[in-house]
């Protein structure tokens, strides 16, 4: 029985697995090794997963996470293995488990939209290379956070059709003074932003709405995709962004002349296909 992971700068999903068989999911908060200490993560996995575990002991466990840096994985490992009775424990970066979830053993370009963003060119076995996404200050590009972040800026400097302003504080009862007290002065401001892009989704028959959110899919792809041999190898995509911005997406990936191998919402189906071959 094994314990695969898929976290993300918001949440994590975890599913419990036997012999390719999903046999329990659960949700908790996600599990970033960048923003996180040892001792925070190790809290977070006892009040938050071992509640709805029938059981601490795995043979293995997978864990692919979003800032699971080089210098990160002891430190991950350390704590996941203080937490649960596991035999194995691999961790993996977010990038792999997109990776192997959606092309599985066979090499494509993948991506990662969702709280942020992230690409790479995967030869059936590994990541050969990577574009930085650096964060969502300095890149990110079509992530949930750019486009709160590029919502939020229109919005206030009056840069969308007029009403929508309003609407938009109303909704989510916020006000500028707010806005700027959560984005600069308190912790996980792409959380933050991410959580308002929605009003983008609900508001996209506006042509100015749905102009911004193309413009940010083809920034994605003009600045991450295109450094890769995109004209050889099928484009995949996963996140929530992906998910549910799909046909805007599919119209900016036509529009450069790419080739879509496919869009998921989460890899986890394809993760416990992959690791059920281990």
């Amino acid at each position: 029985m094994i314990l695969i992971a898929d976290s993300g700068s918001t949440k994590t999903d975890w599913c419990i697995s036997l012999h390719g068989k999903q046999l329990q999911r659960i949700t908790t908060q996600g599990i970033n090794p960048f923003f996180l200490s040892k001792d925070e993560i190790e809290n977070e996995i006892r009040s938050a997963l071992l509640p709805q575990l029938q059981t601490p002991a795995f043979d293995a466990l997978y864990f692919y996470g979003a800032g699971c840096l080089p210098e990160k994985i002891s430190m991950m490992q350390r704590a996941l293995s203080k937490c649960l009775e596991v035999k194995t424990v691999e961790v993996n970066s977010d990038m792999l488990g997109a990776a192997r979830g959606l092309s599985q053993r066979n090499p494509g370009i993948v991506c990662i939209l969702g709280t942020g963003s992230n690409s790479c060119y995967y030869d059936g076995e590994k990541i050969v290379s990577n574009v930085s996404p650096l964060g969502f200050i300095l890149g990110d590009e079509g992530s949930g956070a750019v486009l709160g972040k590029r919502m939020v800026g229109d919005l206030l400097k009056n840069q969308l059709p007029a009403g929508l302003k309003d609407k938009f504080l109303q909704e989510f009862d916020l006000t500028p003074a707010i806005i700027i007290e959560r984005v600069y002065r308190q912790p996980f401001p792409n959380r933050f932003l991410a959580s308002l892009s929605p009003f983008l989704l609900q508001n996209i028959e506006e042509p100015a709405v749905r102009s911004l959110v193309f413009d940010s899919f083809c920034s994605f792809l003009t600045r991450n995709v295109m450094q890769y041999d995109y004209k050889s190898y099928p484009v995949y995509f996963i996140g929530s962004i992906a998910y549910h911005y799909r046909e805007i997406l599919e119209e900016a990936i036509l529009s450069l002349g790419m080739q879509l191998g496919g869009i998921m919402q989460n890899p986890m189906e394809g993760l416990v296909k992959y690791h059920s071959r281990d």
